[in-house]
Formats: C-alpha cells, sequence, structure tokens
C-alpha cells in the first residue's frame, strides 16, 4: 500500500524470504507451541531429504485427517516447495510423488509455501485457514496483505477470498474488489487503552484533524 496519495513510503515483500522448506514459522515455539519440536524441514539439495519430501507430498494429498490442522497443511506446503526445487518442476515433482498427486495440487501448496512469513503466522495460529491462503498466494504482490489482512479485520470467508482473488487476477484494482464484499481497505478497529483514547480524541480536536490523521502520523514516525 502507499502512503496516502503520495509516492510509496515502504516496500512489503511478499513472497517468501526464507530458504524453501525451512520450518520458520512452524518450528517457531511463540507460534505453535509444543508442536514446535515436531517441525521437519525440507532441504530440496538433499537427495534423502527431497525422498522424504516426496513421501509427504503423496501422505499429505491422501490424508483428510489433517484437514483441519493449519500446521499440517503448512509441512504439506512446504513438502510441496521442496519437492519442486529439488527435482526441477512441477511436473517432475507429481510423478516423484506418485499417486494421485496432481501438477495443480503441488503447485497451490507450493505458492502458500511462497507467501510472506507475516501471512504464514497467521495461518499457523489458525486465524486464516489454509484454503484461504491458496487463494492469496494466487495474487502477488501488495495484494497478498490486503486479502490476508481482510480475512482478519473484516472476516472474509474462503469463497469471498476466493472470488475477490479472482477479479484481482483478472485487472480489478485491490481497493475494488474487496469494496465488493464490504472490506474498505486500510479501515481498522481498534481498541486503546482508555487514558491514551481521551488523549488521541484531545490533541485530534486541537489540531482540528481526524484520531485517523493522528494514528497515521504517529504510526508513519514509528515505522520510520
Amino acid at each position: 500500500m502507499s502512503d496516502g496519495d503520495g509516492p510509496r513510503r515502504w516496500t512489503h515483500p511478499a513472497d517468501r524470504e526464507e530458504p524453501v522448506g525451512e520450518p520458520v514459522v512452524r518450528a517457531d515455539p511463540s507460534v505453535t507451541g509444543e508442536r514446535a519440536r515436531e517441525a521437519v524441514g525440507f532441504d530440496p539439495d538433499d537427495p534423502e531429504s527431497v525422498q522424504l519430501a516426496a513421501e509427504t507430498v503423496r501422505s499429505f494429498s491422501e490424508n483428510t485427517v489433517g484437514a483441519e490442522d493449519n500446521v499440517y497443511m503448512l509441512r504439506g506446503a512446504a513438502a510441496c516447495a521442496a519437492l519442486v526445487r529439488g527435482v526441477g518442476s512441477y511436473k517432475r515433482a507429481a510423478e516423484r510423488a506418485g499417486g494421485d498427486v496432481s501438477v495443480s495440487f503441488i503447485r497451490k501448496w507450493a505458492r502458500v509455501h511462497d507467501l510472506p512469513q507475516a501471512v504464514r503466522r497467521h495461518v499457523a495460529r489458525g486465524d486464516i485457514a489454509p484454503t484461504a491462503a491458496k487463494h492469496i498466494a494466487r495474487v502477488s504482490g501488495d495484494a497478498r496483505f490486503a486479502l490476508a489482512w481482510a480475512v482478519l479485520d473484516s472476516d472474509l470467508t474462503v469463497r469471498e477470498v476466493r472470488r475477490a482473488a479472482s477479479a484481482i487476477n483478472n485487472g480489478t484494482p485491490v481497493e475494488e474488489a474487496l469494496a465488493e464484499h464490504g472490506v474498505v481497505l486500510g479501515e481498522l478497529a481498534t481498541r486503546l487503552p482508555p487514558d491514551l483514547y481521551l488523549e488521541l480524541r484531545r490533541r485530534a480536536s486541537l489540531e482540528n484533524v481526524s484520531p485517523d490523521d493522528v494514528l497515521a502520523d504517529a504510526l508513519t514516525a514509528y515505522f520510520d
């Protein structure tokens, strides 16, 4: 997103910045608790690890028991991404996994693994459903964050995320795609300590601006 109507102030890396297959989020106790010790990494440059990834992908595609387990889903996504990197293509990855594993299945989940960490953390916490994450991963750039935060702030459903992602990929601006589902990009309901809230209102009134303007200036200074 940009700073009002002016030039873009910050860049938001919308792709994975960590090594493929590394359990950065899954191995973080602050996110997954005791399950962090169970985190399995996949090294696309290690033949044995690639084989483990292939076996994990096949099991992941056949196992519906863990469908509501977000951490399990992220592990499967990591295996898909590492397998593709290890063998060189989606087609070879599907062949290596065997069974009924399809190219589209691997591609969808590998893209989830490619989401930025800020989004993947919410998937691991259960705030964003893995099925919604698959559609968030279909778009690129800031649109990924816009859709993810719409799920958190506006309770956007999986079906609405899918429709918004399709609209964005068809050329509809992100703001318009979200507005179709009643989401105002940038609108956030928050709660402040009473004393801070009273002071925010007082300052805004004295300066003849809205509380939104005061918060925007304060956050700009904080992030800078």
